[in-house]
C-alpha cells in the first residue's frame, strides 16, 4: 500500500493535544494511501471485538471482505493510530481516520459521503456515550446504517464501538455498571439501555452485546440489561458477548465464528422463562429451575473457530463450544452445564 500522508505535518496526537484536521475533509484527521475514490467487490458482515487490545484475525477477515477498497476509522477522541496497523495486515486503498466529536461535524455533508464511500468501516473504542450522543439521528448514523444495509460492507466496531453494534444497547452515560450492583437493583441509574434507535446491523435488531466480557466479569451485568428489555418492551432479546482480545464475525448469512484468545457467549431468553422478578430496590430473579437462560460459550482461535447461527439462534446450527444454563437466585448469577 501506498504511504502518501495527506496533510503534511499530522502526527498522531499525544493526550491532552489538539487534533490536527484534513484540509478540506472536516473530521479528517489523517490519510494513509490514495486519496482518490475506489470501488470494490464487497461482502457484508460486522466485527464485533471485545476490546482489550486489537485482534489481527478479524482484522484480516474485515480486510479480504473489503476487496481491498477504502477503510474509514470512526471515533470521538483519539489519534489515528489504526493506519500502520491495518496497513500491515493487508493491502487495502486507503485508510482515513474521522474524529466526530460534535453533532455539528456528524451533520456534516462531506462527513457523510466519507463515510459511504467506504469499503470497510471501523469504529474505535472509548465511550459509547459519546457516539450516541454525536452521531444518533445525524448524517454520520445513516451514512453508518447505509453501509451496514445498503451498501453492505464489511463494519467492526471495539469495546464501545461493539457496545453500539447492535439494535439493543447499553450507554454508559452516568457511568459503567457492574454486574452485583446491577444484579441487586435492575433500576440502578448505571443501567441505561436504548431500544433500536440508532445503529441497525443485519440480524442484531434485537440483540444486545456486552464486551470485556469474562474480564470484567460482566455476565451479570448484560442478564440485568436482557431482564430490563423483557420487562420494559416485552422482548425477550439475545446476547452476544465476546471477551477481550476476542471477536465473534459475522458473516452476511448470520453465521458467526470466533476469533481470538479467550472466549465468545451467545445468550438465548425464552419467552416461555420471563424473569419472576424485575423490579426497583430489589434483587433480580430469574430461575426457572435453575434453566432461565440458554447459553453457549465459544472459545476462539487465531483463524477462527466454531459457528452460531445469529440469524436466528438455532441450537442445532451450533458447533465448537459447550452450552450452559445461567440463573440468578437473589441477585446472584449461576451457571450449570
Amino acid at each position: 500500500m501506498k504511504q502518501l500522508i495527506v496533510a503534511a505535518g499530522i502526527m498522531m496526537a499525544s493526550i491532552g493535544v489538539a487534533q490536527a484536521q484534513t484540509p478540506g475533509r472536516p473530521a479528517s484527521i489523517g490519510i494513509t494511501g490514495d486519496t482518490a475514490n475506489v470501488n470494490t467487490p464487497v461482502q457484508g458482515g460486522v466485527a464485533l471485538i471485545g476490546g482489550g487490545g486489537n485482534v489481527d484475525g478479524a482484522f484480516r477477515w474485515m480486510i479480504n471482505r473489503s476487496g481491498g477498497g477504502d477503510v474509514v476509522v470512526l471515533r470521538a477522541t483519539g489519534p489515528d493510530d489504526y493506519h500502520t496497523y491495518i496497513g500491515q495486515l493487508g493491502k487495502v486503498h486507503s485508510v482515513e481516520t474521522l474524529l466526530i466529536d460534535s453533532r455539528e461535524l456528524a451533520n456534516n455533508d462531506t462527513v457523510a459521503y466519507i463515510i459511504r464511500q467506504a469499503e470497510m468501516l471501523f469504529i474505535s473504542g472509548g465511550d459509547q456515550s459519546n457516539y450516541m450522543r454525536y452521531w444518533r439521528g445525524t448524517k454520520t448514523m445513516d451514512a453508518i446504517n447505509y453501509l451496514l444495509n445498503v451498501k453492505k460492507v464489511p463494519v467492526g466496531g471495539t469495546s464501545a464501538g461493539c457496545a453500539v453494534l447492535s439494535g439493543f444497547y447499553y450507554s454508559g452515560e452516568k457511568g459503567s455498571a457492574v454486574s452485583a450492583t446491577a444484579l441487586a437493583n435492575p433500576d440502578d441509574s448505571l443501567v441505561t439501555v436504548y431500544n433500536n434507535d440508532f445503529l441497525q446491523p443485519p440480524f442484531l435488531q434485537q440483540v444486545i452485546t456486552d464486551q470485556h466480557y469474562l474480564k470484567r466479569k460482566r455476565e451479570g451485568r448484560h442478564i440485568t440489561f436482557m431482564s430490563r428489555i423483557i420487562r420494559d418492551w416485552h422482548i425477550f432479546p439475545k446476547g452476544i458477548a465476546p471477551d477481550e482480545r476476542t471477536a465473534v464475525c459475522i458473516d452476511e448469512k448470520g453465521m458467526a465464528t470466533v476469533i481470538g484468545e479467550s472466549k465468545a457467549c451467545f445468550i438465548v431468553t425464552s419467552p416461555d422463562k420471563a424473569p419472576e422478578q424485575v423490579i426497583a430496590g430489589k434483587p433480580l430473579v430469574w430461575n426457572h429451575q435453575r434453566q432461565a437462560l440458554q447459553v453457549y460459550e465459544i472459545p476462539g482461535t487465531p483463524e477462527g473457530n466454531g459457528h452460531f447461527n445469529v440469524k436466528d439462534f438455532t441450537p442445532s446450527d451450533a458447533s465448537g463450544g459447550q452450552w450452559y444454563w445461567w440463573w440468578v437466585d437473589k441477585g446472584i448469577k449461576k451457571q450449570k452445564q
